[in-house]
């Protein structure tokens, strides 16, 4: 086990040193309180130097503050109280359902005997979305057929075109206003009668051709 050696007493400081060392420190510590801890924290300044140096008016910012709260306490709590009345609602009339208009719907089945190399064509008056469902067919045989549609300003639209078709289903939607139709031509080597039916929006259904 290592024994540290003793220290020498020459090395140790002696009486006079260490009250000299505690007075100072009391000197030092006064000096701090007068010029540094009274200023800012209780604003009080006796040197000049706290306010110099911007610690006074902590201080007194301090005090200022301790003051408020102090007289908050002493201030008796009001409380206030919300009375609040209750006005009885008069019953309201429910309002009346609105009134959906349902487009008017029409059917149609209408059938055409058609020769070899013989072409018809068959329209409905309709508005733009207006729709139909529609469905023809040929007993025997086959068609071509192109399903379009024209107004005053536009000549052709076409929704779809077919060759050697036996029949044909679907919903035809009006891209605007105007005539919306088939046209139809046997091409087989037989006599073909063509049943169209169709139900829907549409204001008039005419022969073409």
């Amino acid at each position: 086990m290592y024994n540290a050696p003793k220290p020498d007493t020459s090395e140790l400081p002696t009486n006079r040193q260490l009250l000299k060392s505690t007075g100072l420190a009391i000197v030092v510590a006064a000096v701090l309180l007068v010029t540094v801890v009274m200023p800012a924290e209780y604003g009080v300044d006796p040197t000049g130097l706290g306010r110099t140096m911007g610690l006074t008016e902590m201080g007194e910012i301090k005090e200022q503050l301790a003051s408020e709260a102090s007289e908050e306490e002493a201030q008796p709590v009001v409380e206030k109280v919300v009375v609040q009345e209750t006005v009885k609602a008069e019953p309201q009339p429910l309002p009346e359902p609105a009134v959906v208009e349902q487009p008017e719907l029409r059917k149609e089945s209408i059938s055409f005997t058609l020769k070899p190399g013989q072409a018809i064509e068959y329209k409905l008056t309709m508005n733009k979305d207006e729709q139909v469902q529609y469905l023809w067919q040929v007993d025997s045989g086959h068609v071509n057929f192109d399903t379009h549609a024209d107004n005053k300003e536009i000549s052709y639209f076409g929704y779809g075109k077919g060759r050697k078709v036996t029949k044909d289903s679907g919903t035809l939607t009006a891209e605007f206003d105007g005539k919306h139709g088939w046209f139809w031509r046997n091409r087989s080597r037989e006599t073909v009668t063509l049943t169209l039916n169709v139900e829907g929006e549409f204001s008039d259904a005419v022969r073409v051709l």
